[in-house]
């Protein structure tokens, strides 16, 4: 989630498409609070781990 979330906002950099940077903005953001959440123990949707 993390690295789609980087790449939208990569190509809406590039593109100067605003829509495309916002959600690669919200999915980076979401993907590393799942990250730290899954790394700290907690269990993140369900499952223990979260990769």
């Amino acid at each position: 989630m993390i690295i789609l979330g980087v790449i939208l906002l990569v190509i809406g950099f590039v593109t100067g498409m605003s829509i495309l940077w916002t959600i690669g903005l919200i999915l980076a953001v979401i993907g590393a609070v799942m990250w730290i959440l899954g790394s700290m123990g907690h269990a993140v949707a369900g499952r223990r781990h979260y990769w």
